[in-house]
């Protein structure tokens, strides 16, 4: 069945969930919602987000590993009332001072027996006797058959009670809401910038009948290879069997040049006038270096970043490579400069970048041409 919806980035998933909880928390709408999306797109990880943004209680149900008990919780008799009770399962929120998010993982996946228990919580809120506070927030999440994913049917009576968002991940929208805040290894954001079109390959490894595709969570668990081993071979190895062999071979050509010619501490401490030399001469190896002086911005680093950022504008002029002549220098040190105000923006750092004359000549470069 298909999801006859928008197609949404997960940055922009996560602004519409964050509406919607205000507007719960309003009394404005109180519903619950689904995220329907490839494996590995990042479902989770915008409800996870959203939860610690909320300073909520996170509950994450995987409906795939429990049973319907699980959800109703254990009987018990009560003497008194000469009557069965049921004690409150420990995996549903019941703090209403304190505001919580459910979080249903797999619900396409989860066999048929345990909808009735599923469905009660989406679409009343309740399961058995067991009633959700109002401070609490219902998302759910699934794939498709399509997605070469276990999945069933959703039923009408259930579908026709939630909000459906159908999650696309795109490169750009990945980089600037997850890798970049992250910090994810230089290599790794150098080469989907470069590269968009490996950032998920779900689709065509299915057409092409590869066990093995390229994801967002494939690609955050390349960053952390690259960061843990050393070993170049083996590396190499760990990075085919996460991205195939293909994609492998291409990614490692990329970081073992930026690599060899990319040294984000070297530059940083470096004197002014041999900063120049140190700066590499490839488009992914600029790329990984803007990611890393991104990376390694703080306030006692702000100043030598602003001023090795503020150089890449000037290459072609004080370098005599012909490669910088043909490069797009400004267009980089604009897209480098964006992202480290936004970090710099979030360290309190503002006053640092406004009065540094490099960043001032830049701003003014950009004025003059209309740009600001």
């Amino acid at each position: 069945m298909t999801v006859n919806t928008v197609d949404v980035s997960a940055g922009r998933a996560q602004q519409v969930l964050r509406e919607g909880w205000a507007a719960q928390r309003a009394g404005a709408l109180t519903t619950s919602w689904m995220l329907h999306g490839r494996p590995g797109v990042g479902k989770t990880e915008i409800v996870r987000q959203l939860a610690a943004e909320q300073g909520a209680r996170f509950y994450d149900l995987r409906l795939t590993t429990i049973e319907s008990q699980d959800l109703r919780g254990l009987p018990y008799y009560d003497h008194e009332t000469k009557k069965t009770q049921w004690y409150r399962p420990e995996d549903l929120p019941d703090d209403p001072d304190r505001p919580s998010l459910l979080f249903l993982d797999e619900l396409t996946a989860a066999p048929p027996h345990l909808h009735p228990a599923v469905y009660g919580l989406l679409l009343e809120r309740r399961v058995g006797p067991h009633i959700l506070p109002d401070n609490v927030f219902l998302v759910a999440a699934g794939n498709m058959v399509e997605d070469g994913a276990v999945a069933y049917e959703m039923g009408t009576a259930l579908s026709d009670r939630l909000i459906h968002l159908q999650v696309r991940a795109t490169a750009s929208d990945w980089l600037e809401s997850y890798a970049v805040p992250r910090t994810l290894h230089p290599a790794v954001l150098a080469f989907i910038r470069m590269r968009p079109d490996l950032l998920e390959t779900t689709a065509e490894a299915l057409d092409r009948g590869l066990m093995i595709s390229t994801t967002p969570r494939s690609w955050d668990r390349v960053s952390r290879i690259m960061g843990a081993v050393q070993d170049r071979a083996l590396r190499r190895i760990m990075v085919a069997g996460t991205v195939g062999e293909a994609v492998a071979a291409e990614f490692m050509l990329v970081a073992d040049d930026i690599e060899a010619s990319v040294s984000v501490e070297r530059l940083l401490n470096a004197a002014p006038h041999e900063r120049i030399m140190l700066y590499p001469e490839s488009m992914h190896g600029l790329h990984a270096l803007i990611y890393g002086l991104v990376g390694a911005l703080g306030p006692t680093t702000a100043v030598p970043v602003i001023d090795v950022m503020a150089g890449i504008r000037t290459l072609d002029v004080h370098r005599s490579d012909a490669s910088f002549a043909r490069m797009p220098l400004a267009e980089l040190c604009t897209h480098g400069f964006e992202m480290a105000i936004r970090r710099g923006l979030e360290q309190g750092l503002a006053e640092d970048f406004l009065g540094h004359p490099a960043y001032a000549a830049y701003a003014s470069e950009r004025q003059a041409m209309g740009l600001e």
